[in-house]
């Protein structure tokens, strides 16, 4: 704790006890012992600092009335106010709160409510009761200086710019669906200026100045002196500051950071010294108005040889010499020591800190201290309150507001599509409005300085940016939504009618295809709404890959008709190309591929190109397996040449066939099968496996027969001739009765190259038939007639002749010479005989092998 002398009028002495300005520090009693024997009394007080926004709060207070006396005042701290009613209920963060003058406060209010309750209206007032009152935000007084906190159930209220004229009891009333709250009593504020306190007591020419508001301002804020208008750098931000004093000179002091509320300049010793003092601080005016800005000065040395008044920030120019200023300035100097700028048509932009300075023979009042500032205000209409919503109109609420709030009471012109509104003369206005109105307000007297404007948007127009005339994929696209509306519009931006962004714009850095599609937005304020045309943007890129398939996908049978479909995703659409093994085989704008009539042959790889004009694109390889039924197997019989018995012979079967084909081997008229697999061998070939052959190729898709293999054996050149020699009469009989037969009755003739067997194994096997099979096979050496009577005939004949050339020299040379015998072949055929599994067998040409006995 500090003691301090103070020195009072009397010549008695005054202890000043200091004590530590913490917020944990709390007065209980305040104890004033005077001393009556030698007439001293001792004060106990606290010097208090200023926050950094210039504001304290104070819970509960006590003074006594020799504080009051020397002007300070001591605090009490209280908690917190609640003022409830069931489940209605305000709290007061603070129930008295001090405030310096040109700074912001925030009256802490938060209010609770039922549930089931809607709040229909939240509201501070200082004037009036429950049933007739003021709402800060429609006082002029306020205007534009206070606001309500947005928060669902936060009352706090914010009062800017504080004027000494602020100080009031601060109400909150809210009003539900439900019932009217009101907190009681309130909060109480007082706003106050800073003073300069000068001590000079301890020596002559030494003095400690003090700056001092009746407010306990915590958080320790810093603190700015000025000397004769210029800061003191030397300063270390306390609230205090010594120095040695000369009568010349006048301090002043502020909260850093609140600059603008400087206490009045103070002479350290009497009242004549250097100074300049502004008659207000701030100045607010009506664009159009004048202004009159007033300030008093003295001058220590009794000559001042200039006067002027600048505009800060641009030197120190004299305002009668500035250009933007010429006709529109003077000052006025009614009487010695005060001075009058004055400023007529005020415009927005005379909005500024207007200082004044004088000069003597040896002095020059600073420019640094804090001068006049004038803000210059334009009305502005402001939706308020949104009442009810038509389909053609709305019924609103509008607030004639504005920046600043002039001094004194104001009324108010409103125009409505530049109709003046002579019924209407209050900061507020309801009524209904359309699409198109446009509604204004102005400050009486001043109707030409009209505020702009508000109003439905009028339109709602898309703009794209593109760096090229086409969309491509991949690049940025920017889609920007505009409208003409006061309150500025809200946009919202729709895709083939689906909400996707509440921004201006649409922003698209790497745009895809799947972005095409129908856009259009919507402008939207308080006052109405304006959709936008629908708008198409159309992605444009090279194929994608694509994709081919085939149908049926599986089991592809010969003959079976197929397709092959190739598809892409590109704009615009692409052509097709159809390859097989890199050939092309098809180009069009349609991707599929017709084979009707697909063959064993089409089986391989193929693949499809799509393309357009911005690049092609390669589809993945697609592999045709087409399954087919055995084809005719081919038989061969190893060795080729004489057949010795007890030698080895070997039958191979051999047939094209998808899937393989399995073989099985059959003797004719036999019932069970040889052997099975490709090759059929006897080991040891004896005289009881003479006979005809054949092999069954099968597969899943059928099976085919192939012709018989027909081995023989000739014990001798005699017993070959003399077969041979029988077949020839038989032949020659055979032909007799044919011809017979042929002048006696009518009958019907069919040459064919196949065997009676293939003809016969045709029509009962139509199904091992394929579109790739062969209409009729080559016979290479046999040719045989088939000769059917038009009546029924149980067993037809059939004759297998083979053509021979009349023998020459050499051919009985070598026929006796014991070579080949060639043979023919006649057969008789039962027609309810056939081969195993087949009624018939195409033979398309006879192999014949001679076996012959070796005589030793």
């Amino acid at each position: 704790m500090h003691v301090k002398h103070v020195q009072r009028k009397e010549d008695s002495q005054i202890s000043l006890l200091h004590f530590p300005t913490t917020e944990s520090t709390v007065f209980r009693d305040s104890i004033f012992n005077t001393g009556r024997n030698c007439g001293w009394f001792t004060t106990c007080y606290m010097l208090c600092d200023l926050p950094a926004d210039g504001i304290y709060e104070t819970r509960g207070a006590a003074m006594s009335s020799t504080a009051a006396a020397t002007g300070l005042v001591l605090f009490l701290l209280s908690l917190p106010v609640v003022q409830s009613q069931n489940d209605y209920g305000v709290t007061y963060t603070s129930t008295q709160i001090c405030a310096v003058k040109g700074s912001t406060v925030d009256i802490g209010c938060s209010f609770k409510y039922p549930s089931r309750a809607n709040v229909l209206k939240r509201v501070w007032f200082t004037k009036g009761n429950n049933y007739n009152l003021e709402d800060l935000k429609t006082d002029p007084v306020y205007a534009g200086r206070v606001s309500y906190s947005p928060q669902r159930k936060s009352c706090t209220l914010t009062i800017r710019d504080l004027r000494e004229s602020d100080s009031a009891m601060y109400k909150f009333r809210f009003e539900t669906d439900q019932k009217h709250f009101t907190g009681l009593p309130g909060v109480t504020l007082n706003v106050t200026a800073l003073q300069v306190h000068v001590d000079t007591s301890s020596y002559p020419d030494w003095g400690t100045l003090t700056c001092q508001s009746s407010c306990r301002l915590h958080d320790r804020p810093s603190y700015i002196w000025y000397k004769n208008g210029q800061k003191i750098s030397t300063q270390s931000g306390q609230y205090w500051y010594s120095d040695y004093l000369n009568p010349s000179d006048s301090y002043s002091c502020a909260v850093r950071g609140h600059e603008a509320s400087t206490s009045p300049s103070v002479c350290v010793r009497g009242v004549s010294c250097n100074r300049v003092n502004y008659s207000n601080r701030s100045i607010c005016a009506f664009k159009g108005s004048s202004v009159d800005i007033s300030s008093t000065y003295n001058s220590y040395e009794s000559l001042i040889q200039s006067t002027s008044w600048f505009r800060f920030g641009r030197g120190s120019e004299d305002l009668r010499e500035d250009s933007r200023y010429a006709g529109r300035v003077e000052v006025i100097e009614t009487e010695r020591g005060r001075s009058t700028l004055r400023i007529r048509d005020l415009t927005e932009s005379d909005s500024a800190q207007y200082h004044f300075k004088f000069n003597t023979q040896s002095f020059e009042w600073g420019s640094s201290l804090p001068g006049t500032t004038l803000t210059v205000t334009v009305p502005q209409v402001k939706v308020s309150r949104i009442i009810s919503v038509h389909e053609s109109q709305t019924e609103a609420e509008l607030k004639c507001e504005s920046s600043c709030s002039p001094a004194g009471r104001l009324s108010f012109v409103w125009f409505k599509n530049g109709q003046k509104n002579t019924t209407q003369q209050t900061s507020t206005y309801t009524d209904y409005f359309y699409p198109g109105d446009n509604i204004s307000c102005a400050f009486t007297g001043y109707e030409y300085y009209r505020s702009p404007p508000v109003y439905a948007p009028k339109f709602a127009s898309v703009l794209v940016l593109n760096n090229s005339p086409e969309i491509m994929e991949g690049s940025s696209v920017n889609l920007t939504c505009s409208s003409d509306a006061n309150p500025a519009a809200n946009y919202t931006w729709y895709k083939d009618k689906k909400l996707i962004s509440t921004e201006q714009q649409l922003i698209f850095s790497s745009i895809q295809s799947s972005d095409s599609g129908e856009y259009h937005c919507t402008a939207k304020n308080e006052l109405g709404q304006r959709p936008s045309e629908v708008i198409f943007i159309n992605v444009k890129y090279a194929p994608k890959l694509p994709s081919v398939s085939v149908s049926p996908s599986a089991g592809i049978v010969e003959g079976s008709s197929v397709n092959l479909t190739c598809s892409s995703d590109a704009n615009p659409a692409a052509n097709y190309t159809w390859y097989k093994e890199n050939k092309s085989l098809f180009h069009g704008p349609v991707g599929m591929y017709h084979l009707s009539s697909i063959s064993s042959e089409d089986s391989g790889k193929y693949s499809c190109k799509a393309e357009n004009l911005y690049g092609p694109a390669q589809s993945v390889t697609l592999y045709i397996d087409v399954e087919y039924p055995p084809k005719l197997p081919s038989v061969s019989v190893s060795p080729s040449a004489e057949i010795v018995e007890g030698s080895s012979v070997t039958l191979t079967c051999s047939s094209d066939a998808n899937p393989a084909a399995n073989y099985t081997w059959y003797k004719e008229d036999e019932d069970s099968a040889k052997a099975s697999g490709h090759n059929f061998t006897i080991t040891d070939f004896r005289p009881e496996h003479i006979g005809s052959y054949y092999c069954v190729a099968q597969n899943t898709r059928g099976c085919r027969n192939s012709t018989l293999q027909l081995i023989v054996t000739a014990s001798s050149v005699k017993s070959a001739a003399i077969a041979s020699m029988t077949i020839f009469f038989l032949a020659i009989i055979i032909l007799s009765a044919v011809i017979f037969i042929r002048k006696t009755r009518p009958l019907k003739v069919i040459f064919s190259k196949e065997r009676p067997n293939s003809i016969a194994q045709k029509n009962a096997s139509p199904e091992h038939d394929g579109p790739s099979a062969p209409a009729a096979e080559q016979q290479d050496d046999l040719c045989y007639a088939s000769v059917s009577f038009s009546k029924s005939q149980e067993d037809p004949l059939y004759s297998n002749i083979m053509p021979t050339k009349p023998k020459g020299q050499n051919e009985e040379d070598e026929e006796e010479g014991g070579g080949d015998v060639e043979y023919s072949l006649v057969k008789f055929i039962n027609g309810a005989q056939g081969l195993r599994g087949e009624q018939a067998v195409e033979d398309s040409s006879a192999l014949y092998s001679t076996v012959r006995k070796i005589y030793h």
